[in-house]
Parts: structure tokens; C-alpha cells; sequence
């Protein structure tokens, strides 16, 4: 009988060194059929006939402040509210503060089926409207929903495909973990990460479009057309090793180095026993103290205020909380209200380095307010750029922002702005950075840092809570980057 790993392998009709490299790229090249699915995306974009107000909280339909904790609540009693936390931390500085917090306890499925077309592995993608999108269409999973949405608590259509996903199995399980969200925003909110292998003919429903590694690699340079909830699946797909043949035809040098960290063989600066012991080191040591609170105790601090557009700090920092009328012809309701958090653009910035000719990312051990294990592995610098430019943030995080910022365009790998959640979030956009440090880029780590290779990211990202939503995006970034 073979083990569950040898029923990967089979499944992917690969030996388990090589996984989906010599099967990934049309023969045709890595962009074949893109202008088609531009085409598609577009039309898709055309006839997607929806609109998104702006309204008070006190106008959403469905939602109301709870009496005595003041929290925004669904009359359903399901799917969120908006709550109130308060963090205490000693990462990087003491401080204590409260803020408003998205509160989503049910777990919802993330789901990507993969399938096989003349040996090439297709994964089905879905042009979905989500009410918080900056471009209102992105390309997310063949199933993207929370357990209110496939329970039917909106009383609304049923989610396509999910039968692959929940229930007897219909195919051979790739990837499956709980993944967190963004820590900043959410309180140990986490969802089912998956992706599924099936054999079956599948039918090809109105909205879907079957699309390849390496286009997917192609579509993830355009800023805002790959959504969170695709890239973090993405992120946790079993990518395998390629061969030393392909690893050697590699002319670059830098696309080497990367092919070379998806091997173990090629070595890397820490072993994987030590990467997973920093990580439980900071986790250890850094004090992560969160409490529940009404949303009114919040607001009553003085620090957070509720206003008719919403509620926002003073000062404008960080995010506010505003509600929103939608109606959407193709989603499976056609027209509700919500809340939404619309936070200030962030940044994401990983420096990669060749080491031993391997290359490695820096991530940092880094704690933030809803984390549900204290910290996660982040990329190298986390912010909101406009923070610092205030002259917020010091230390080892500001000196990184400086370099990252001003690296010289040959150094820089990956640049794209990238959508978070568009279901909870609204216009939340990312600058998603990895530059290459040159040979002056010290190996000594700054305090938290931690040196590892894309196969030892790949090895945690089989379980939960090991990398946050911004490194597992540009994990899927570079990754998928390579094909």
C-alpha cells in the first residue's frame, strides 16, 4: 500500500523530486493563452453589473450595535462582527492599546481543483466580484467561502464546486491547512487552505477559466488581478523539486539560485529543526496579551470614534471602519450591506540573498494584535509606509524600509500592488517588494530575522500558523514566478 505521500506523487504522475516541473509549461511557452484569458478576464469585468455605496453604519441592512457591548453585529448571529481588542506587546517596544477588530470565528474553505489537460496541471480559477475590490473583479479560488456562505445562512445560491471540497473525497488531497488572515485586523482568524486533484470530467461553469502555472506566474506581475484568498492557496501548493537537469540548464544566475532553494540537496544557512526553533524561541519570549473588549469600552478611550462615515482614529492612522449597499447580478445574493475595514496601503518587502549560491529570504519572527500563537514568520519589513514617513517605527525595521526603498531597479525581483480580501477590506492595497541584496548585504540577521529557502517556506506551509498572509503572498509570488 503507498504511503499518502507516494499517493501524491502518483497523483501527480511525478516522481517526489520533481513534482509539477516537468509537466508545468505548455510547450507552446509560459504566456500561451494569455491574451485569451485577458480577453475573458475582461468580458468578465464588462458584465459583471454591480454597485458599491458608500453608507452610514446605521443604514446597513441586516447589521446593528448590539445593545450593552455596542458591537456591530448580523442579526443572523453569523457570519462576523466588529468587536473590540486590547493588545498588549513587548515586540520591539512596550505599549498597550485598543482598537476595533474583525471577529470571525467560523473557518471558511479556500479552494483550488487541479486537473490535468495533455499532462499540463490546470488549476480552476474564478472571476468573483467582491465588494471591497479596487477593481471590483479578481481572479480567486474555484471556491472561496465561509461556512455561512456553504451553510447557507444568506439564503442564497450554493457555492459551485464545493462538493470537492467538503464531504467524500473526490479526488486526491495536495494541500490542506489552516492558514491565518491578517493579524492587524482580524482575531485568530484563520481558513481552510486546499487544493484538490481530480481526474473527473468537470464541467466548466459560467465565470471559470482553467489556467496554468506559469500563467499564473505571468498574471501575478499585474497589480490587482490575483486576489489574497488565490495567492495564499497558491502559496501552499506542493511546487516538488526540479530536477538537477533543469536546475544546471538554468542560464541566470539569480533564477538558479531560486531553483536551487526549492532542493533540499542544494543545501541552506539553517536546518529546518532550527528555522521552526526561532520561531518558537520569539514566541516564547515576546509577551502577547489580547482581551476581548465591547466595542464601546473602544470608543469611549477617546482614541477611536464613531463618526455618521464611520469609525476612524483622529489622526487618520491605520484604518476605519465604514459601511457599504451592494448589489452584485452574479454573486449568490443579488444585493445586501455590510461593514467593511479600509485600512491605510501597506507594504510588503522581502530581501532575498544568494548564499552558497541557494537562494534565501529573510523573514522575521513578528507579532501582531489578533495572532493566534503570539507571532508568524513575516517578510523582512511589514508597514504602512505613511507611519514612518510620520516618523513612527525605529531600530532594524526602519533601517530595512530605508534599503528596501531605495534599491536600485536591477536589484529588484518582484514589484506589484496586490489586493487584500476584498469580502472584508475595502480598496486595501499592498505593494508587494522582493529586491536582492547585493554582496554588502550583511548574513549576520537583524534581531527576529531568520535566513530560509523556499523549500523549508514550503515545508511549514504544509501546517498552520507558521507564515503570515504577506509572506505566504510573495512565497506564491516568487514561486509561481519561476515556471
Amino acid at each position: 500500500m503507498a504511503t499518502p505521500s507516494q499517493a501524491v506523487d502518483e497523483a501527480r504522475g511525478s516522481g517526489p523530486a520533481d513534482g509539477f516541473w516537468h509537466v508545468a509549461r505548455p510547450v507552446t511557452g509560459p504566456a500561451d493563452g494569455l491574451p485569451e484569458f485577458r480577453q475573458w478576464f475582461a468580458e468578465q469585468a464588462r458584465i459583471h453589473h454591480y454597485r458599491v455605496d458608500r453608507i452610514p453604519l446605521s443604514e446597513l441592512s441586516g447589521w446593528h450595535f448590539e445593545d450593552g457591548s455596542g458591537d456591530l453585529v448580523h442579526e443572523s448571529g453569523g457570519f462576523f462582527a466588529i468587536s473590540g481588542l486590547r493588545a498588549r506587546t513587548g515586540f520591539r517596544r512596550p505599549r498597550e492599546w485598543t482598537q476595533p477588530v474583525i471577529v470571525q470565528s467560523e473557518i471558511g474553505v479556500l479552494g483550488i481543483l487541479l486537473k490535468r489537460f495533455d499532462g499540463v496541471p490546470h488549476l480552476l480559477m474564478q472571476a468573483k466580484m467582491e465588494p471591497g475590490n479596487i477593481n471590483t473583479v479578481q481572479l480567486s479560488p474555484t471556491v472561496q467561502a465561509t461556512r455561512s456562505n456553504y451553510t447557507g445562512v444568506h439564503r442564497g445560491r450554493r457555492v459551485p464546486y464545493l462538493e470537492y471540497f467538503m464531504g467524500p473525497q473526490r479526488g486526491t488531497v495536495l494541500a490542506d491547512s489552516l492558514q491565518s488572515e491578517q493579524g492587524w485586523w482580524f482575531l485568530h482568524k484563520r481558513n481552510r487552505n486546499m487544493v484538490v486533484e481530480t481526474r473527473e470530467e468537470v464541467p466548466l461553469l459560467d465565470g471559470f477559466r482553467w489556467v496554468t502555472l506559469p500563467q499564473l506566474g505571468e498574471l501575478l506581475r499585474t497589480d490587482n488581478l490575483v486576489n489574497m484568498d488565490s495567492r495564499t492557496v497558491l502559496s501552499t501548493l506542493p511546487y516538488g523539486e526540479p530536477a538537477p537537469e533543469l536546475v544546471d540548464a538554468a542560464t541566470d544566475p539569480y533564477r538558479r539560485a531560486a531553483l536551487r532553494s526549492l532542493a533540499p540537496r542544494y543545501g541552506s544557512v539553517h536546518s529546518l529543526h532550527e528555522v521552526l526553533r526561532r520561531l518558537t524561541d520569539a514566541r516564547s519570549r515576546h509577551e502577547l496579551v489580547q482581551r476581548r473588549i465591547p466595542l464601546r469600552e473602544v470608543l469611549d478611550g477617546g482614541s477611536w470614534q464613531r463618526t455618521e462615515r464611520g469609525i476612524a482614529r483622529p489622526d487618520g492612522r491605520h484604518f476605519e471602519v465604514i459601511g457599504v449597499d451592494v448589489r452584485a447580478e452574479r454573486r449568490e445574493v443579488g444585493r445586501w450591506s455590510q461593514p467593511l475595514v479600509a485600512p491605510v496601503a501597506g507594504l510588503s518587502g522581502l530581501f532575498v540573498k544568494r548564499i552558497g549560491g541557494v537562494l534565501h529570504l529573510l523573514l522575521e519572527a513578528r507579532v501582531e494584535a489578533g495572532t493566534l500563537n503570539v507571532c508568524e514568520y513575516a517578510p523582512s519589513v511589514q508597514c504602512s509606509p505613511s507611519h514612518h514617513a510620520a516618523g513612527a517605527g525605529a531600530g532594524a525595521g526602519s533601517e530595512l524600509l530605508g534599503l528596501l526603498l531605495s534599491a536600485p531597479r536591477d536589484r529588484i525581483r518582484y514589484d506589484a500592488v496586490q489586493s487584500e480580501e476584498g469580502g472584508r477590506f475595502h480598496h486595501a492595497v499592498t505593494r508587494n517588494l522582493v529586491v536582492e541584496a547585493d554582496d554588502d548585504f550583511p548574513l549576520a540577521e537583524p534581531e527576529g530575522h531568520c535566513w530560509v529557502t523556499l523549500h523549508q517556506a514550503q515545508e511549514l506551509l504544509r501546517h498552520s500558523n507558521y507564515l503570515n498572509v504577506q509572506a505566504r503572498t510573495l512565497v506564491a509570488c516568487l514561486s509561481l514566478g519561476l515556471f
